[in-house]
């Protein structure tokens, strides 16, 4: 079953989500509540979901209110935006280049944060505030440069791929070189930071990126109706009405946004962009982009990488986990489709 193109009577067009999209959003949204609220009561001084209820209500101590809405809770929020934006970005990238590698991950957006980030570190000397800005102006820098070396008469799926791949493998030696320069408290700063994680943050962090992801998100829910007819082709979707250019620049751009802000407030979190959407496309079995479901998705993994760290890994970056999990899914997905590919011939 597959999310249905309908043209309504008044010439629009609209999409019909079908049951088991609906149910499959269902139960991920249930799954990320569920987990969200065990990740609230574990850690080093566990507590009952009563006491975590009651102190988000204001009626817990001192000990417990610092616990949850000092410590656990901003992290809480952070993974769940961060990994919704992540996914959300990596849902539209995929279906704009219509490569289930097309991810910030491959094509440079994560890698320009990086270097914006490094830049602050090493050279500025900045503070985690300052680093999260280096992160954002550096993935908006090197998205402007890939889109003014991708256009042509337009925006076009195989160009962008090409020249963001380009672009990342020369941000990785830069990256690198920024590295091997660095004194060696700053450059253990910055390679903790390219692992990508979530100790540490606080509302200071969760207050921008969710405020950039209300902006942001509903642009991408709104335009994202039309990628399902940019995935047939330009004529097919010019017959239907759809501004192609427009639309491909204006996703280009949330895109880009969302994965800018998400690596401002967590670092390089490693394959989350490019295993949520495709993991969320399987279960639904949509041949759209579907968007929420990947949000949620993306949500789901980061939020269960975070509480693994937590409580197997003695509080690692969760890049880390994302980073094994989001590897075998590659090799899974690497595997499969040459399967695919020996069965057509």
């Amino acid at each position: 079953m597959s999310t249905r193109v309908l043209r309504t009577p008044g010439g629009g067009l609209s999409l019909r989500v079908t049951p088991r999209a609906a149910i499959v959003v269902t139960l991920l949204a249930v799954t990320v509540f569920f987990v969200g609220a065990v990740s609230m009561t574990t850690g080093d001084y566990p507590l009952s979901v009563g006491e975590v209820i009651q102190t988000l209500f204001g009626f817990g101590d001192r000990s417990t209110e610092f616990i949850v809405t000092t410590l656990r809770l901003p992290r809480l929020l952070t993974a769940l935006l961060v990994g919704g934006a992540l996914a959300v970005s990596g849902a539209i990238l995929q279906s704009l280049s219509g490569n289930p590698l097309g991810s910030p991950d491959f094509i440079g957006f994560t890698e320009g944060a990086a270097a914006g980030a490094l830049l602050t570190i090493i050279v500025v000397h900045g503070g985690m505030l300052q680093v999260s800005a280096g992160a954002l102006v550096g993935g908006v820098v090197t998205a402007a440069l890939i889109a003014l070396l991708a256009l042509n008469r337009g925006v076009h799926a195989f160009r962008l791929i090409l020249v963001g791949i380009g672009v990342n493998a020369m941000l990785i030696a830069f990256n690198s070189y920024l590295l091997t320069r660095a004194a060696w408290q700053d450059g253990l700063a910055a390679q903790a930071w390219l692992v990508g994680g979530l100790n540490g943050r606080g509302w200071e962090h969760v207050v921008p990126v969710a405020v950039a992801i209300a902006v942001l998100l509903p642009l991408a829910f709104v335009y994202g109706r039309r990628l399902s007819l940019l995935e047939m082709g330009d004529d097919s979707a010019m017959g239907l009405g759809v501004p192609v250019q427009r639309s491909r620049i204006v996703l280009l751009g949330v895109s880009v946004g969302l994965c800018s802000i998400a690596t401002a407030a967590a670092g390089p979190i490693a394959f989350l962009a490019l295993a949520a959407p495709q993991l969320a496309k399987r279960l639904t079995r949509s041949s759209g982009p579907g968007l929420a479901a990947a949000a949620l998705m993306g949500m789901l993994l980061l939020v269960v990488s975070d509480l693994i760290t937590q409580q197997f890994l003695a509080g690692l970056p969760v890049g880390l986990v994302t980073g094994a999990i989001g590897g075998l899914y590659l090799a899974w997905l690497l595997v499969s489709r040459r399967g695919v590919s020996r069965a057509a011939r």
